[in-house]
């Protein structure tokens, strides 16, 4: 695979983090009683997905290999927009408790979560299902790197990093920065850094050593989800403002209450 074919799958899947990112956020800041609506759209997209999945699944075409790409994308969107609009959180909806430290608020933390990682999972299990016995699990693993990515960033939150994000966080779901710990850095963040640096240039080195087509174009795009998943944890710790990257997506935050009468 050449230098100049790498650009596609690299400008695409930048385009695709960037705007699906800002796009969840500015839905997710809508008024409430639009939220039915979006969850509505997202699954009716989620199936798409999945039919798009299934029928890519033995079809190592340079079409075929963005098609999978995008459709998991879709599905690791819809568990994200349900999480985001607080539809798929966990059981424990509250602040954690004062005081608390050590197994006990690591309990805390994964009770304030926890359907959505059985979401993720079955977002998982689903994906596996419709591409049984395919030629190309290009769909799985992308959503497995998300999958893996977004696990490292969770732990390292509860860890301690320096850029909690918790700007991003809709009003209903302000509660889960209580679980964060603000920290330069945690023993875990050089960890998650390396392996996440080793798994992009492994990557690449197999995209690059591919012959140009469908099998070369899923691993670039593999590698640079891999790549950003790197850039992410950097913003953890890096001394800027990150989040202006997706100002746009929090417009959505400002838009005024329709007036009440008295």
């Amino acid at each position: 695979m050449t230098g100049a074919a790498v650009l596609l799958p690299f400008g695409y899947t930048l385009f695709v983090w960037w705007f699906s990112t800002g796009a969840i956020l500015y839905l997710d800041g809508l008024p409430q009683r639009t939220h039915r609506w979006t969850m509505a759209g997202a699954t009716a997209l989620a199936v798409a997905a999945l039919y798009v999945l299934q029928s890519t699944a033995h079809d190592d075409g340079l079409p075929a290999a963005y098609a999978a790409f995008t459709a998991a994308i879709v599905v690791w969107g819809w568990v994200e927009m349900a999480f985001l609009l607080g539809w798929v959180t966990g059981p424990r909806t509250g602040a954690c408790p004062p005081g608390a430290s050590g197994w006990r608020r690591a309990g805390y933390a994964f009770e304030a979560i926890l359907w959505h990682e059985f979401a993720l999972l079955g977002g998982a299990l689903v994906i596996a299902l419709a591409t049984w016995n395919a030629d190309s699990h290009l769909g799985l693993w992308s959503y497995l790197l998300l999958w893996l990515a977004r696990l490292s960033t969770k732990l390292n939150l509860f860890f301690g990093v320096r850029n909690l994000g918790e700007d991003l966080l809709p009003d209903h779901l302000r509660y889960l920065h209580t679980y964060f710990a603000r920290r330069p850095m945690n023993a875990l963040f050089p960890l998650s850094l390396a392996g996440g640096v080793a798994a992009a240039v492994l990557l690449w080195q197999a995209a690059q050593q591919t012959p140009a087509g469908g099998d070369a174009a899923g691993l670039a795009l593999l590698a640079t989800l891999a790549t950003l998943a790197v850039l992410e944890h950097l913003f953890l710790v890096v001394p800027i403002n990150v989040n202006a990257l997706w100002e746009w997506g929090l417009w959505s935050r400002r838009i005024e209450p329709p007036a009440t009468g008295t």
